[in-house]
């Protein structure tokens, strides 16, 4: 099992650029299930979870090949097997995103259920119910959802209870075949859905109000090939910009896209950090003076991304004054508190809040990675800490980071993978 191997103290500086959205590569890639010819997707990053979507593509008949260029093609000519087996799902649940078009496209659909997860219960009833307004009979079975339409879809009004980013994507993805309208209220916002969109509007999909909480899909009877590039991952660029603060560096961050970063960058404004513009999709992040404590509470985008909250959490270690991190899209989503709190950190949990007392000298320790998200936050407090820090699990960290440790050390960074 991998480790990553950190000394701190070293300010980063340099140009680090950012990838392709994770998470958008891979609602995309399960899109490429609506329609028989090619879809062609750019900037995909090479991460465990792409991996694993592009396996349970090929489970379900679809060739697909990533090429030279970091593209990837993908044609669903014929779905073989309409479905998401256990072995697949349990290591990432995202999976789930092929229940809309494998059943839009083919009638029926068996995909497993999701079970527990380390940052809590992510529910997949908010898709189930939707399908079911979209005239799927669904059941239970065995562990898995087995869905039927064999007269296919019908457009419907469905109004989430909640805001859910995958619940909006499946349904999406299910609606642009289906007959007549469908909206969708309480829609999620997200960069990522409004992306997903644009794709299938390419392969011929009638689709107004992606990234709006309305989404209105006229549905058609087929879809067609596209050519599509995928938007800069959101969570990569704000974790260095994260990094770049917490060492008292001076980054550039380059590729990514700004406007999906105000929240953060409003937060780090208010700690001390100066970010600023420094040309098309290029940030500059200076980590100079003391860090000023500030609060954060995590919302749906636009707001504060939970996907951000333990990265900021490693940084208001270093912050003057008492910092008070509200999570209220997971209820277990401070696993990397304890982490912390072995490398000297002061962090108490009470419920759904997280109080950190700063600052605080890091000194290196062993820790243990919990989850995707935690393991950046504890690579960024190795960065700081002084000696060495040694991460385990980091398999948690190769599904959403694409060659992190390189990109880091390209810029400073003294850390590398112990195999």
């Amino acid at each position: 099992m991998d480790k990553f191997l950190v000394r701190g103290g070293v300010p980063l500086e340099g140009e680090i650029p950012v990838s392709g959205a994770k998470n958008s590569a891979l609602p995309t890639l399960a899109a490429c299930l609506l329609t028989p010819e090619a879809v062609t997707l750019r900037r995909i990053p090479d991460v465990r979870d792409v991996r694993t979507m592009l396996h349970l593509l090929q489970l379900n008949g679809a060739q697909a090949e990533r090429r030279e260029d970091g593209s990837v093609c993908v044609t669903a000519a014929e779905i073989s097997r309409p479905e998401a087996p256990y072995e697949v799902v349990k290591t990432m649940r995202a999976s789930s995103l092929v229940l809309g078009p494998l059943l839009a496209r083919t009638g029926r659909a068996r995909v497993s259920l999701p079970g527990g997860c380390a940052i809590g219960a992510r529910p997949i009833n908010l898709h189930i119910a939707g399908l079911e307004q979209l005239g799927a009979t669904l059941r239970q079975v065995h562990g898995y959802i087995e869905a039927e339409a064999p007269q296919g879809l019908r457009g419907a009004l469905i109004h989430f209870d909640r805001i859910t980013v995958t619940g909006t994507e499946d349904l999406l993805m299910a609606a642009v075949l289906a007959e007549g309208e469908t909206v969708l209220e309480n829609a999620a916002r997200e960069p990522e859905v409004a992306d997903l969109a644009a794709l299938l509007v390419k392969m011929g999909a009638q689709i107004q109000g992606a990234g709006t909480s309305t989404i209105r899909i006229r549905g058609v009877s087929r879809l067609h090939g596209a050519d599509h590039t995928i938007i800069p991952d959101r969570i990569e660029a704000g974790t260095f910009l994260i990094a770049g603060a917490i060492t008292s560096g001076d980054l550039l961050v380059t590729g990514c896209n700004p406007d999906h970063l105000a929240a953060l960058i409003a937060k780090l404004r208010q700690a001390g950090v100066e970010v600023r513009r420094a040309g098309n999709g290029r940030l500059r992040v200076r980590g100079r003076g003391r860090l000023t404590a500030v609060d954060v509470v995590t919302e749906e985008y636009p707001g504060f991304a939970t996907d951000l909250q333990a990265q900021f959490m490693a940084l208001m270690t270093q912050a003057d004054g008492i910092s008070f991190i509200t999570e209220t899209i997971f209820e277990n989503r401070f696993m990397h508190a304890l982490e912390l709190v072995r490398m000297g950190a002061s962090i108490r949990v009470v419920g759904r809040q997280a109080i950190v007392a700063g600052p605080r000298p890091l000194s290196g320790a062993q820790v243990i990675a919990s989850d995707l998200r935690a393991s950046a936050s504890l690579v960024l407090a190795g960065l700081v800490a002084s000696g060495e820090t040694v991460i385990d699990r980091v398999y948690h960290i190769d599904r959403g980071y694409e060659r992190i440790e390189e990109k880091l050390a390209a810029v400073g960074a003294q850390i590398r993978r112990l195999v």
